[in-house]
Parts: C-alpha cells; sequence; structure tokens
C-alpha cells in the first residue's frame, strides 16, 4: 500500500473528534494526485475554511491526497480511506469521526461509512448513483448539499440517493442550494458556511456537550 499523504489543520493536542476530507477526481484516471491538482486544492480551500470552527468545537481536520485521480472502480480510492481512518485513529484513538467529501470524495464516504469510528458522512456536490451502497450508513447521520445547476454530477441522483438512505440512517437531510453549479466556485462562500454548519450538526448528535 502506497504512502498515504495527510495534511493537517488545527487538530487540537486531545480533539474530542475529527473530520476526514475527501477530495473529488474523475471517473477514470491513473494520473497521480499532487499538490497542482485542482480538486485537492479545492478540497483544501475547504478544510481551512472549516478547520477554526471544527477546533471551536473541539475537533480537528484531516485532509486526504489519493494515489491517483480515477474512481477506477472504486477499489482502491476506498482502500485509500480506510488507511486515511485506520492512521486517524492510531494518531488520535477511538474518537467520533465525520466524513466531509466533495464530488467523488462524497462517494467514497458512504462506501467507507461503515467504518466503527464514523459517525456521518457530509456530501457536497455528491457523485452518487443506485450503484452506491445505503447499508454503510445504518446508525450514522447523513447530510447533503447539491445546486440544480450541476452538470457534472446530478442533484436528481442525489435526491433518490438521499430517499435511499432514509430506511437506513439514523437522519438525513438535502440542502438545496439553488442555482449553484459543481466546483463551489461560485457561491463558495456559502458552500463554506453550508459545509461548517452541516458538519458540526453531524458532530453536535455524536458528542455530547458536556465532552466538548
Amino acid at each position: 500500500m502506497p504512502d498515504l499523504h495527510v495534511t493537517t489543520y488545527d487538530v487540537p493536542a486531545h480533539p474530542t473528534a475529527m473530520v476526514l476530507v475527501l477530495h473529488g477526481g474523475k471517473p477514470r484516471s491513473r494520473q497521480s494526485v499532487d499538490g497542482r491538482s485542482a480538486s485537492w486544492r479545492r478540497a483544501a480551500w475547504l478544510a481551512r475554511s472549516v478547520a477554526p470552527r471544527a477546533a471551536d468545537a473541539g475537533a480537528g481536520v484531516w485532509l486526504v491526497r489519493y494515489d491517483q485521480r480515477g474512481w477506477n472502480g472504486g477499489a482502491d480510492r476506498v482502500a485509500d480511506a480506510r488507511q486515511a481512518l485506520d492512521e486517524l485513529r492510531a494518531a488520535h484513538g477511538d474518537v467520533p469521526v465525520v466524513l466531509l467529501g466533495h464530488s467523488m470524495g462524497a462517494r467514497v464516504a458512504v462506501h467507507v461509512a461503515d467504518d466503527p469510528s464514523v459517525v456521518g458522512v457530509v456530501g457536497l456536490a455528491p457523485w452518487w448513483s443506485a450503484e452506491d451502497p445505503v447499508a454503510t450508513l445504518a446508525g450514522r447521520t447523513l447530510r447533503a448539499a447539491h445546486g440544480r445547476r450541476d452538470r457534472i454530477t446530478s442533484f436528481r441522483e442525489t435526491t433518490r440517493y438521499v430517499e435511499r438512505a432514509r430506511a437506513v440512517a439514523d437522519s438525513v437531510e438535502l440542502r438545496d442550494m439553488g442555482a449553484l453549479g459543481h466546483y463551489m466556485l461560485s457561491g463558495s462562500q456559502r458552500w463554506h458556511d453550508v459545509a461548517v454548519g452541516l458538519t458540526l450538526d453531524v458532530l453536535g448528535a455524536a458528542v455530547p456537550s458536556g465532552d466538548r
């Protein structure tokens, strides 16, 4: 297994929870991901925006960089995320983890949501389809946000996935972002505010107020 690249943001010495940010990619690509990757850089901007308010709640933020850009059937990206969860657990113990994913990152998130540390998933402009599991969300919280001008992933498919997840998840919500697109550049502040709010919502359900 390749060495995993993780960037850390505002991690308290003894975090009460962690946010694992998962970036987007392409359906198929064997290209290595480096610091020039637009998808990774967009996720880094998101992580930097989430980190201060997460730290106020006692949580730290890690950003994963996949080995390759492509979903490529999913197995390798899922392995990347599971390795990150193992390393996070080794570093910080059995604290609750929220998976915050954009586009393909949200797809990766729902495939690894059955990890014992994960308490919920927040998907932004997610790439979800009928092929993706909902059983992994049993006992967990699902939050999603999607714009109706997204031409890369589908608001309709996200709605269908969310409706399937209602049967197994503890709590499900889809935030309609209206006339916003996929890359979270237009309306970036609104995207970041929603990401922070949904992430803290999931953490609030998982971490008792007396432990924060």
